[in-house]
């Protein structure tokens, strides 16, 4: 085919996957390539009867679907999907997890019904100390049998791509285990699994005493361990790591060049938002009782606030993220589960977004945002997931509903129809394939 003039025209590219019948496309695209922040947390890209189309993983149109025709021609043999009138949006990405452990807290669960606090927990010997008692007794190979079938559910339910912390091990050897199993998940499935260094989780037993000589250990281990994590994260909170003892941490992993991400102003305003700021991280999480300074210097610096709202309901807490005023002050936005076994057991990232709804007032559309677009920055994967564009990687989920906001409406209990990672059907109807 030629275009006028003898030219001849372009060639429609190929597509292999095909979904039409789409009511409401969340493409949260728009506004800029890096997350969305402020006004713009409100703006999931929308489009009414539209049309999707990928060519060997990577999206090729995203539109209205009667311009589909004209942009692609569909291979003969091409996956095609009826979307029912339904919605489509990306996969949730999971920006904060402890994904690789073994042994449950139930026992925790009975204390704390009880009465007992988290510090008292851990001052006792359990908490985090009792998951790496049993994460440092279990083999590789039962880890990452473990942790594949917790992904294996963990897509099924929308989450396409995890971030995947060490952090229950605090020795060199153990924590290199836990990394070595992210690594082998990473390529295992239908998923990606995205490895940061948490060396600075808890002092562990051994060190009691030597407080100055673990933090040590620490910087040692992220000399050794660098090449196998993108980002260091630490515990910034009483009873775990000072904001000192965080930096000097975090200077190391910069050294080494690692993305920086910390667990900050969890139970106590404890200048982590600060510090996050200071140090340029991606990302400060958890942020219930961050201080008004700290606000300022996350918005001045970019910095994404990852919120954990299943955290403070598993602890009973009454204090969440103060989704509000962050967002007001231009803070980006993510949401994350926290899934690990003792203080939010929840893997499942449509539970998070009605939280975020419920428990911190966001609105649907800025949860929805908060877990795709935001939460793919959070982990620096913006470029390649968290929206749905052309020439990104076609990562995404459908489901039976009229109108986005059914899924938090719903508390989390409806389960995606068909979810597609890089352009692949993995999961149908909340089931693994």
């Amino acid at each position: 085919m030629r275009a006028r003039g003898g030219e001849k025209a372009p060639s429609k590219p190929v597509a292999t996957l095909v979904i039409t019948g789409i009511r409401q496309c969340l493409t949260m695209a728009g506004n800029g390539s890096g997350p969305a922040a402020g006004a713009a947390q409100e703006d999931v890209g929308e489009i009414n009867d539209a049309a999707i189309a990928a060519n060997d993983g990577t999206l090729v149109y995203v539109g209205p679907a009667s311009g589909l025709p004209k942009a692609v021609r569909v291979a003969p043999n091409a996956t095609r999907l009826d979307a029912e009138r339904g919605v489509v949006m990306p996969g949730f990405v999971d920006s904060h997890t402890h994904l690789v452990f073994a042994g449950w807290r139930s026992n925790e669960f009975t204390q704390r019904v009880a009465g007992a606090g988290y510090q008292e927990i851990l001052a006792a010997g359990g908490g985090i100390l009792q998951t790496v008692g049993a994460t440092r007794a279990a083999s590789e190979e039962e880890l990452v049998d473990l942790a594949s079938e917790r992904l294996r559910g963990i897509i099924a339910t929308g989450t396409t791509t995890v971030e995947a912390k060490s952090g229950y091990g605090l020795s060199l050897a153990d924590e290199a285990k836990i990394l070595r199993v992210v690594h082998r998940l990473d390529g295992a499935g239908p998923w990606q699994v995205v490895p940061t260094f948490l060396g600075a989780h808890a002092v562990p037993p051994e060190f009691k005493e030597d407080r100055d000589g673990y933090v040590d250990l620490v910087i040692e281990m992220i000399d050794t361990l660098a090449d196998r994590a993108e980002f260091v994260d630490a515990f910034c909170e009483e009873g775990a790591f000072t904001v000192d003892e965080c930096r000097r941490i975090f200077a190391a992993g910069r050294r080494a060049g690692l993305g920086i991400k910390l667990h900050a102003d969890q139970l106590s305003d404890g200048g982590g938002a600060d510090l996050a700021a200071e140090m340029e991280a991606t990302s400060a999480d958890h942020l219930d009782c961050i201080s008004g300074s700290g606000i300022e210097a996350m918005a001045r610096e970019g910095v994404i606030a990852v919120m954990l709202p299943g955290v403070p309901l598993y602890l009973m807490s009454r204090r969440q993220a103060p989704a509000a005023r962050l967002q007001a002050a231009g803070v980006p936005l993510a949401l994350a589960t926290d899934f690990n076994p003792g203080t939010c057991p929840v893997d499942r990232m449509g539970l998070i977004v009605a939280l975020g709804c419920l428990l911190m007032r966001m609105s649907p559309a800025a949860a929805m945002v908060a877990a795709t677009r935001n939460a793919a920055h959070a982990v620096r994967r913006g470029d390649v997931i968290g929206t749905l564009e052309p020439g990104k990687q076609a990562d995404l989920q459908w489901y039976r509903a009229g109108d986005f906001a059914e899924l938090p409406y719903r508390f989390g209990q409806m389960l995606p129809a068909a979810v597609i990672k890089a352009g692949e059907v993995v999961a149908r109807d909340g089931e693994f394939l």
